[in-house]
């Protein structure tokens, strides 16, 4: 089983698709990664062997931030948005969308459950 940032790559998946379950690398990554390493975009996990796995892991430790960093950094740009109050940090704060999107309806997701108001009326059809 090959172990890469801390993450355990699924054994029968190609390695293009099992690097994308690292935080960080998403499909042109992984595709950069294997033409830079001259690995055949065909490989499976299974296949590679100790050096080419050590090739991977050594590759993406010098160029590309992933996992625990990627997650600190952002939060901290996150943190340093509602620390100086400008207006993406207060959205961040409040648990609205950020970019612009509307509110009065969808975002659920950011939002979270409808909170009912009671004596609200429903307009008939």
């Amino acid at each position: 089983m090959a172990r890469i940032a801390g993450v355990n790559l699924p054994t029968g998946k190609r390695v293009v698709v099992a690097l994308q379950y690292i935080h960080g690398i998403g499909v042109k990554s992984a595709q950069d990664i294997m033409t830079r390493l001259n690995i055949p975009l065909e490989r499976r996990v299974n296949q590679l062997t100790d050096a080419e796995v050590l090739q991977i892991r050594e590759f993406i430790d010098a160029n590309y931030v992933v996992e625990g960093d990627l997650r600190r950094d952002t939060s901290i740009n996150i943190k340093r948005l509602t620390d100086l109050g400008c207006y993406r940090g207060l959205r961040h704060r409040r648990n609205l969308p950020v970019r612009g999107q509307r509110t009065s309806t969808n975002a659920r997701t950011r939002r979270g459950k409808p909170k009912t108001i009671a004596g609200k009326k429903i307009a008939a059809k």
